[in-house]
């Protein structure tokens, strides 16, 4: 019962934070480009806004696709650690949770395909085309740290890193934290790899038919599934923390990407695969190389 409590604890900061941090990204995003922006708050309106529309519905597959995908969201965050803070011990897995937050994806993906819009369709298409270009450079990277680690457990490496600043993985391997980084904004679906979003082109491709209580659920989808991917890198690559710290660091890479977003074009879905299988791909296989032939990059200390 406690591990429950702790998931539902988890799921309510979530919420909370990652929609006020959005509502103040919208203010530095639109510091950057000399604008006033809304209120930190507007999120928050816009979530509860949304809630209290009707909407309209395109069949059972249509409905249930986003109650999957939000359902199947939220199952994933309880099981990713937060400042220390684990709900289900020995279930904090990176397989666990990458397995389950396909489930979420899944769900939009047939939700979309559902509603028998065009631009819907496309979308899902470049959505899952985006998916295999950073997948591959980000899971390499990651396997080379479980390979030193001799574990998959995040909390596990979480622990690794205690020593200080200089025992983080960003240090540790310097080359695989670029590659997550860039893997983390094409997670992230910020620009340039906001191809399946795409909003003047495609009309924001998979969101294109939802209005009401099913775009209400798919925000908080999207803030869920945020809140998972830069927790992920904060605890594999910046040493988690403490909450205050935790939420320092996940406050600072949330920040830089979404100001190189801010400031830049967006790819086409061929540039963008060519793009992660050109120099993300490499720089992982270098560091996954560099892991397991020499032993740099990743040392396990034991006390």
């Amino acid at each position: 019962m406690t591990g429950y409590l702790i998931g539902i604890l988890l799921l309510l900061i979530a919420f909370f934070w990652q929609v006020t941090v959005d509502g103040l990204q919208r203010k530095v995003t639109a510091k950057i480009q000399r604008r006033v922006g809304p209120p930190w708050y507007q999120n928050f309106m816009d979530i509860f806004k949304a809630f209290s529309k009707s909407s309209i519905s395109h069949g059972i597959i249509y409905d249930f696709g986003v109650m999957m995908a939000l359902g199947g969201t939220m199952a994933t965050l309880v099981f990713m650690p937060f400042a220390g803070i684990v709900a289900f011990d020995r279930l904090d897995n990176f397989f666990v949770i990458v397995y389950l937050l396909a489930i979420g994806s899944l769900g939009m993906a047939m939700s979309a395909v559902g509603s028998g819009n065009p631009w819907a369709s496309i979308g899902v298409m470049r959505a899952l085309t985006q998916m295999v270009g950073y997948e591959l450079p980000f899971i390499m990277v990651i396997f080379g740290m479980i390979f030193g680690y001799k574990t998959a457990s995040i909390s596990h490496i979480v622990q690794m890193q205690a020593g200080g600043f200089l025992y983080w993985n960003a240090v540790r391997m310097p080359l695989g934290v670029i590659v997550a980084f860039i893997s983390l904004m094409g997670m992230l679906g910020k620009k340039p790899f906001d191809t399946p979003i795409a909003p003047a082109e495609i009309a924001s491709g998979p969101l294109v038919e939802y209005g009401g209580k099913q775009l209400g659920m798919l925000i908080l989808q999207h803030d869920f599934a945020t809140f998972i991917e830069v927790s992920m890198f904060v605890n594999l690559f910046l040493g988690g923390g403490n909450i205050v710290s935790f939420l320092i660091k996940y406050f600072i890479v949330y920040t830089l990407a979404n100001m190189i977003s801010s400031v830049v074009g967006r790819f086409k879905i061929d540039q963008l695969v060519v793009f992660y299988y050109k120099y993300p791909l490499i720089l992982a296989l270098i560091q996954t190389a560099v892991i397991i032939f020499t032993g740099l990059g990743v040392k396990v200390w034991i006390a």
